[in-house]
C-alpha cells in the first residue's frame, strides 16, 4: 500500500493555495470543481501530495491542536527569517530534540500546525 495524499478541508482555497504555494513550496497539480459549491486543488508532486477542499456549504473548519504536517528546509533559521518577513508568526520553537534535527511551527491559514523540519548531519 502507498500513501496518497492528505486533506485539507479549509475556509478560503485562494488564501490557503498561495500560502502552500508562496511558503510551502507546493506547486498546485490539480484543480477543479467538484460541484456547484466544491472547488478541489491537489499540490505538490512526486510523494508529497497535498489536496485542499473547499466547499461553500460548510460553515467552518475544525483543525486538531495534535495534528501537524512537516516539511523538510535546508535551514532552519532561513525559514524561519522567510515566513516572519512573510507576516507569518511563529508559532512555537525553534526546537533540536537532538544534534542531528531542527524545526519550528508556524499556522496554516486554517489553524493547523505546519512542522518546518531541518535534517542536520
Amino acid at each position: 500500500m502507498k500513501f496518497c495524499w492528505t486533506t485539507l478541508h479549509v475556509n478560503d482555497l485562494k488564501e490557503s493555495l498561495e500560502f502552500y504555494q508562496q511558503i510551502v513550496g507546493l506547486e498546485i497539480c490539480r484543480r477543479f470543481a467538484a460541484g456547484p459549491d466544491k472547488e478541489i486543488a491537489f499540490l505538490g508532486n512526486g510523494e508529497t501530495k497535498v489536496e485542499l477542499v473547499n466547499d461553500e456549504k460548510m460553515q467552518s473548519v475544525n483543525i486538531g491542536e495534535d495534528i501537524s504536517l512537516g516539511f523538510e528546509v535546508d535551514s532552519v533559521e532561513k525559514m524561519m527569517d522567510f515566513v516572519q518577513k512573510k507576516g507569518i508568526t511563529i508559532h512555537s520553537g525553534p526546537f533540536e530534540p537532538t544534534p542531528h534535527i531542527k524545526f519550528f511551527y508556524i499556522l496554516d491559514p486554517n489553524g493547523l500546525k505546519i512542522q518546518l523540519v531541518e535534517n542536520v548531519e
